[in-house]
């Protein structure tokens, strides 16, 4: 994703989604970390796949906290194994206790689309079928789900209804 979308698109997600982690504090985070405290960690793949969504990983921390250092290893589309070292991400503890969970509920959610997308896509390679995805995504869900579906080498249909006519079933009974 550019850094424009990011901004426009997702950061106002992004920030719902760790104002409904942290709605006042991180209490357990708090309680053994009350000041800063430099930390490193470690992304290590737990299962094998297509990676997607490291930007938005990278961006939660980045929220929370512009001081914050992420090194990737791989990028979104590559193929990942069990125990591969993906990225290190440096900075407050505080910050790296409070922001994990909500970074890896997106990544882990966007590789696992780019991932089924990847192998569905395998099957079709060589016909000239095209792999297209729907409207039916998660609420406030769709920019990731779509990127993702992009990233395991699928295509997307329409992003909202004012992308294109299509009148289904539901129009024609109206």
């Amino acid at each position: 994703m550019d850094k424009n979308t990011m901004r426009l698109n997702v950061d106002h997600l992004l920030i719902q989604a760790l104002q409904e982690d942290i709605t006042s504090e991180d209490v357990s985070t708090n309680a053994v970390m009350p000041s800063y405290q430099y930390g490193q960690v470690q992304l290590i793949c737990k299962e094998e796949g297509i990676i997607a969504g490291l930007e938005v990983f990278e961006r939660v921390f980045y929220l929370l906290d512009e001081n914050m250092e992420v090194k990737f290893y791989v990028k979104d589309g590559d193929a990942v194994k069990n125990g591969q070292l993906l990225a290190e991400v440096s900075g407050d503890v505080r910050v790296l206790l409070s922001g994990e969970r909500t970074a890896l509920n997106y990544l882990q959610r966007m590789s696992g689309i780019a991932t089924y997308t990847n192998r569905v896509a395998s099957y079709l390679k060589g016909s000239k079928t095209k792999l297209l995805d729907t409207r039916k995504t998660t609420p406030n869900m769709r920019v990731f789900e779509k990127y993702a579906v992009r990233v395991g080498g699928g295509n997307n249909h329409r992003y909202n209804l004012s992308d294109g006519v299509m009148l289904k079933d539901n129009h024609i009974a109206a």
